[in-house]
C-alpha cells in the first residue's frame, strides 16, 4: 500500500493533506524519515507521524452521544449535521447507521463499513433498539398502564403502518423504555401519540449489542473498543419473535 493511502484511510487527513505531510518530513518508516507519498508499505512496517504509532483499520467505526438540533446526515447545505461534529478529519465514506430524529438524542453509530451498515439496518434482520421516552400526558390519559404494555406488545396500529410487536417498560407514570426491531420515520413518536401521549423527550440508549457509553457527553463521540467491534462484527441477527 502507498503511504499517502495508508495515512489517509488511517484519518489522518486527505490524500492532499497526508501528502504534504509526508512531504514536511513528519512521517518515519521504520525508524527512518520518509519524504515520498508514494513510499509502499507493508503490515510488517511500523509508520510513526510526529512520533505517535499508527495503526491502520480498514474500516472506522465511532460511537456518538447525539445532541438535540443535529441532523442524521453526511451534509447539509442549511443545518448541522452529525459528521460537522467530528473534528478530526472524517474518514472517506463514514456516515451514521440508520437516523435519529433532529429532536432525539443518544446512540448513534458512524462506519465506513458497508456490509455492516446494510447488515444492522436490513429490515429482515429486526435489530432491537431501545430508547427512553419521558411523556406528556393529555385530559384522557395521565399515566401510563399495562394497557400499553399490551398495546405495544400487540403491534401499535397506526393510520398508514401496524408496527411490529414491541416491548414497553414502565419506569413511571411518564416515564418509559421501548425496544422496536424497525426504524420508521417518527416510529416511537407516532405509538406513543397513538396511545394519548406526546413524546417531550426521547434518547436511544442501544442498538443490537451496542450499548451509549454513560461516560459520553452529548455531542461527543469516540472511537469504538475493540470489543464492541467484535460484538457488531458477530451479532446474530435474531427473528423478530427473539429480538426482546
Amino acid at each position: 500500500m502507498r503511504l499517502d493511502k495508508f495515512l489517509a484511510d488511517s484519518g489522518k487527513g486527505s490524500r492532499k493533506d497526508v501528502k504534504d505531510i509526508i512531504r514536511s518530513g513528519r512521517v518515519a518508516v521504520n525508524g527512518a524519515p520518509v519524504k515520498d507519498p508514494g513510499t509502499a508499505i507493508s503490515d510488517s512496517d511500523s509508520v510513526l507521524l510526529d512520533g505517535e504509532v499508527i495503526s491502520y483499520s480498514k474500516y472506522a467505526y465511532f460511537m456518538m452521544n447525539k445532541p438535540a438540533g443535529v441532523i442524521t446526515a453526511t451534509e447539509d447545505r442549511h443545518q448541522s449535521t452529525v459528521l460537522d461534529l467530528i473534528k478530526a478529519p472524517v474518514p472517506k465514506g463514514l456516515s451514521p447507521v440508520g437516523r435519529l430524529d433532529k429532536d432525539t438524542v443518544g446512540l448513534l453509530l458512524l462506519t465506513n463499513d458497508g456490509e455492516l451498515n446494510h447488515r444492522l439496518l436490513s429490515p429482515k434482520g429486526h435489530v432491537p433498539k431501545k430508547y427512553f421516552a419521558r411523556l406528556s400526558p393529555d385530559a384522557d390519559r395521565l399515566r401510563l398502564d399495562e394497557s400499553d404494555i399490551a398495546a405495544f406488545s400487540d403491534g401499535i396500529k397506526l393510520a398508514d403502518m401496524t408496527c411490529m410487536p414491541a416491548k414497553l417498560s414502565i419506569l413511571s407514570d411518564l416515564e418509559a423504555e421501548v425496544v422496536i426491531v424497525e426504524g420508521k420515520f417518527h416510529q416511537v413518536k407516532r405509538m406513543f401519540s397513538s396511545r394519548g401521549f406526546s413524546v417531550v423527550f426521547l434518547k436511544r440508549t442501544s442498538m443490537g449489542p451496542l450499548v451509549l457509553d454513560p461516560a459520553l457527553p452529548e455531542g461527543s463521540y469516540r472511537p469504538l473498543s475493540e470489543d464492541e467491534i467484535r460484538s457488531l462484527s458477530t451479532y446474530t441477527i435474531r427473528p423478530e419473535q427473539e429480538a426482546f
